[in-house]
């Protein structure tokens, strides 16, 4: 049962590292308000009231020869920022769609727009992007994905819980209870991907859902650069319970600090929300 008063509030922080051994940083997260009147871009931290308008939370990594990755992923969340205002006004004069139906479009509209640039821009050539996206709305958490960046719930009550399925073979197979975490992590073929937007994939089925929200729940967005390096466990307990060399920095800044130390080998991004 979801829980909101006009005193419910999100508190966020966000964060992306190159990683140890990487020129181009290829992820990009992103955090906004919107409502009827207009957007807004929010900084990497930050704390506001939810009576004001929707928060749109959202982590892509993005893929392709030269600089195509670093774009691709600029892409995905510049679109978020166009299509979903456009919808809440929709909705405000009556024409009432679900969320489902909404995020849903505006992921079909990255993938066509990415296809299209990849198919007429030779510099764009296999561009492609994961993307995982969090919509607050009063009393609920939406919640859209493509790919392999991960969008974790960490409820009030304890406890961690992906959301969001790895668009892998390796992912399924977990999921299935085939192999285990630490078998997924080593699988020479972990990053090998069957539904991305834009590179090479003709048709898309992004996963799509909802989470009634209460005061306390906190959820995890992040890129593969920083599970490479934390475990879900591990994970959870950076962001409930950090150990004392932690404790002063804002959650999405300990794990990539700790993804960065115990791997670093891609790019590393994360965001982090409670409600509060």
């Amino acid at each position: 049962m979801s829980e909101y008063n006009d005193k419910t509030g999100v508190e966020w922080s966000g964060l992306t590292d190159p990683g140890r051994y990487r020129k181009n940083n290829e992820d990009a997260f992103l955090a906004l308000t919107f409502n009827a009147e207009g957007l807004q871009y929010l900084g990497k931290t930050g704390m506001a009231p939810m009576v004001k308008g929707d928060f749109v939370f959202a982590v892509s990594d993005g893929m392709g020869g030269a600089n195509a990755g670093e774009f691709a992923s600029r892409i995905a969340v510049q679109k978020i920022a166009d299509l979903l205002p456009k919808a809440f006004k929709l909705s405000a004069i009556g024409l009432k769609r679900g969320s489902a139906e909404i995020l849903t479009e505006l992921f079909e509209r990255i993938h066509k727009e990415m296809t299209s640039m990849s198919a007429y821009y030779e510099e764009c050539r296999g561009m492609g992007a994961t993307l995982s996206l969090g919509w607050l709305s009063p009393g609920w958490f939406h919640f859209c994905h493509i790919g392999d960046s991960r969008i974790y719930y960490l409820p009030a009550s304890g406890g961690c819980r992906q959301l969001s399925e790895d668009h892998t073979h390796v992912g399924w197979l977990l999921r299935e209870g085939k192999i285990n975490e630490r078998e997924a992590r080593n699988h020479p073929e972990r990053n090998v991907l069957q539904q991305v937007l834009g590179g090479r994939c003709r048709k898309i089925e992004p996963q799509v859902g909802s989470v009634g929200i209460e005061q306390g729940d906190r959820f995890v967005f992040c890129s593969d650069g920083v599970t490479d390096g934390v475990w879900d466990r591990r994970l959870e307990e950076l962001v409930r319970n950090p150990p004392p060399r932690f404790a002063q920095m804002e959650p999405a800044n300990r794990l990539v600090k700790e993804a960065f130390e115990e791997s670093g080998r891609d790019n590393i991004t994360a965001v982090v929300i409670e409600i509060s």
